[in-house]
């Protein structure tokens, strides 16, 4: 069997920038988390949360078949019957609208960091959180990889090809969202509106990430253009 068809090529191809898009919630996430952390070891901490993120997606694709049980129903409550993918996606969302809230409500109030808490102590509480999300990221970058691809090669290999160009871009992302306030507010609520709509789903409700995506996209873009402005009305 020839592996290296024009199909499973296009597949590969596709499949990775899929998982690239679905992958900038988990950078996003980790580079905000990350600056939480000391100097010294944040660089580590990031490497690490998307290796995390990396092992979770693969030990996923291979529990395949435990994937899909997830979507049979657990429980009802007043006739809404819940799949363990829904309380996934249901817990994970409100933590990431808690997160969120805490993180734009530190910064807005300019609250003092935590002195107390040691570097080892600090990089452990961050992985901690980084592994709890990158559990509910997988789920829908696994989902859409079995839906999009039919040999278990393809999946693998565009996982593993998305997560080294996040591990050499993720860096840059996060100084970048760290030595730039607007544009972490702006992150934060992304984040927000992440966590609303992995609740919808959670719920039972579908949502097009295609307008969230597009909606971060235009954000983003009109951020870039103030961040310009500001740039040049203070060079005069």
């Amino acid at each position: 069997m020839d592996i290296f068809t024009f199909e499973t090529i296009s597949a590969l191809v596709t499949l990775t920038a899929m998982e690239i898009v679905l992958g900038i919630d988990n950078i996003v996430f980790i580079s905000i988390v990350v600056s939480r952390t000391p100097s010294e070891s944040r660089e580590r901490t990031r490497k690490l949360g998307i290796f995390f993120a990396l092992f979770s997606r693969l030990i996923l694709l291979f529990s395949i078949t435990w994937i899909m049980s997830l979507k049979e129903p657990f429980f009802e409550v007043f006739g809404k019957a819940f799949s363990g993918r829904d309380l996934i996606l249901l817990f994970g969302g409100l933590f990431l609208i808690a997160k969120s809230t805490y993180e734009i409500h530190h910064k807005v109030a300019d609250a003092p960091e935590n002195q107390t808490q040691t570097i080892s102590g600090a990089a452990k509480m961050i992985l901690l959180q980084i592994v709890l999300l990158d559990v509910v990221f997988s789920l829908d970058s696994v989902i859409t990889a079995v839906g999009m691809a039919e040999h278990l090669w393809i999946m693998v290999s565009a996982m593993v090809i998305s997560m080294a160009i996040m591990l050499v871009t993720a860096k840059k992302i996060g100084d970048f969202v760290d030595h730039n306030p607007t544009i972490k507010i702006l992150a934060l609520s992304f984040l927000l509106l992440i966590g609303v709509m992995l609740v919808i789903e959670g719920m039972g409700e579908h949502v097009q990430k295609g307008y969230i995506y597009f909606a971060m996209g235009f954000s983003l873009l009109v951020e870039m253009l103030n961040m310009q402005y500001r740039k040049r009305h203070l060079n005069r």
